[in-house]
């Protein structure tokens, strides 16, 4: 039986899980993989942690030289978060011929080209599936179930805390601060929720899903981002009344004309079954040329689905002499053509302090620039909301059409959220 030794850096969230899975299942993977795997390594500086999970003393390493020079550990789990001493340590245990498994999409996003070349260097192997949407197993599917296609697109909810928010907000009229803090207390959210809330972390991984789907590095520099922080109830209840649910949603589509990659709050169809996906829970859709459309759906996010993901790494890794590199040069995203005037409809929110007849103003401004397909006028507070639902327009000129619209006197635009049927 083969014996696979694992150092893991990091015992915070997935850390634990990560080692909890490959401890208390130890002999079932010895049965079921004919794996001997063995924790023979941690590298942790908070010492409570160590001893809640009852690691023994002589496994604990000082520093990552200790973790790489074992001649015991074969495969190096990245689970620390961050990228600065990431990036140190996982180029360390490539280059002492470690093979590296990480869940750091961060990483993987925006240092993909240094470490993949290092790993092909040293014949070692370098996997991320825990990278994106937990434990849904898509990044495997993308490079290992759909090569009989092109895919022309990849799409989802691809952040649990987002959709853990806009559920609330959703099912029970929350507002985002109340919905954040619950989802704070819950630990579904940081601290500090920049990260989510903004869309950096669902663009670090439509960066990398992208770029699997579309064998061609797509730069997070390319993609345009939008958070759910400017999302307010009235957002919410205006887009039920249209028949649709808001969601955080990471788009990739590759056309003739250029890849379009971008992140922002989305309004889907109530019938759909991106709208059904709540909670914590995410979802990818991905539509090839050959197999139509496919939906991956699971827990996105937490302990040990993201570590599930990790371990599937760990086994795959153990139980295969060659290792796999992407066909694409992920050095070169600058020679990737970008659309950026991509075509939507839109959701539109204006609030007039006059009265009606700015509502015809507006509906006049949009006939000259952009077709409305609908429009709801609701008086609230002395004030009225407009609601514009546009046909499929371009970026550049429905933008262009709503500069015309915020030049009017007393009218403010509080919102624009695009819409994908």
């Amino acid at each position: 039986m083969k014996k696979l030794g694992v150092a893991i850096l990091g015992l915070g969230v997935v850390g634990s899980g990560t080692y909890k899975i490959l401890t208390e299942n130890k002999e079932y993977f010895k049965t079921v993989e004919g794996l001997d795997i063995t924790v023979e390594s941690v590298l942790e500086i908070n010492k409570s942690r160590i001893e809640e999970l009852g690691i023994e003393k002589e496994k604990v390493a000082k520093n990552i030289q200790e973790v790489v020079s074992n001649r015991n550990v074969d495969v190096v789990v990245e689970v620390m978060g961050g990228v600065t001493f990431a990036k140190e340590f996982v180029l360390s245990a490539l280059n002492s011929g470690k093979t590296v498994v990480t869940s750091n999409k961060e990483l993987v996003a925006k240092h993909w080209s240094e470490i993949e070349k290092t790993a092909k260097k040293k014949n070692v192997g370098f996997f991320y599936e825990a990278s994106s949407v937990g434990g849904v197993p898509v990044i495997r599917t993308l490079i290992e179930s759909m090569q009989g296609n092109h895919i022309t697109s990849i799409s989802g909810i691809i952040n649990g805390t987002t959709n853990y928010i806009l559920t609330k907000m959703t099912d029970n009229g929350e507002s985002y601060e109340s919905a954040l803090l619950e989802a704070q207390k819950l630990g579904f959210a940081e601290a500090n929720p920049t990260a989510d809330v903004e869309g950096f972390d669902a663009m670090y991984k439509i960066s990398i899903l992208s770029s699997l789907a579309f064998n061609k590095k797509v730069s997070i520099e390319n993609i345009y981002r939008e958070g759910i922080t400017n999302l307010k109830e009235k957002d919410i209840k205006y887009a039920d009344e249209l028949g649709y649910v808001i969601k955080l949603l990471g788009i990739g589509k590759d056309k003739e004309t250029g890849v379009e990659v971008r992140v922002h709050p989305t309004l889907v169809k109530k019938d759909s079954a991106l709208a059904g996906v709540k909670g914590s829970f995410n979802a990818v859709k991905i539509v090839g040329d050959s197999v139509g459309e496919i939906t991956l759906t699971g827990r996105g996010a937490g302990s040990m689905p993201t570590a599930s993901a990790v371990v599937s790494d760990v086994i795959f890794a153990g139980k295969h002499s060659e290792f796999y590199y992407q066909p694409f040069n992920v050095e070169k995203s600058k020679e990737v053509k970008y659309v950026s005037d991509f075509t939507s409809k839109y959701f539109i929110r204006i609030e007039s302090e006059l009265g009606n007849k700015d509502a015809l103003k507006i509906e006049k401004i949009f006939d000259k620039g952009v077709v409305i397909e609908k429009i709801i006028k609701e008086e609230n507070d002395g004030k009225l909301d407009v609601i514009v639902l546009t046909n499929v327009a371009g970026e550049k000129q429905t933008l262009k059409t709503l500069e015309k619209v915020k030049a009017l006197k007393g009218l403010t635009v509080e919102n624009i959220i695009r819409v994908e049927d």
